[in-house]
């Protein structure tokens, strides 16, 4: 899943792609948002990442990661 969070004052966002579901990660985000609290996510080359909930800006989680091969049907 890639996931795009945007940090309020600072001019580049965060993004990763994590092996969690959309749902997974729009909840931490959420719970993180309305508490106060920090979304905790281990992306998929083993790094953790903790960005504290009220300084997030906006948060995109895109769909899952594809990487197409090949040319396709070539007629």
């Amino acid at each position: 899943m890639d996931v795009e969070i945007g940090i309020q004052n600072v001019a580049r966002p965060v993004s990763f792609v994590t092996d969690k579901s959309a749902d997974e990660i729009s909840g931490a985000i959420a719970t993180a948002v309305a508490d106060g609290t920090v979304v905790d996510v281990t992306d998929t080359k083993g790094r953790r990442i903790v960005v504290p909930g009220k300084v997030i800006g906006y948060a995109i989680v895109g769909s899952d990661t594809t990487h197409p091969v090949g040319f396709g049907a070539l007629n």
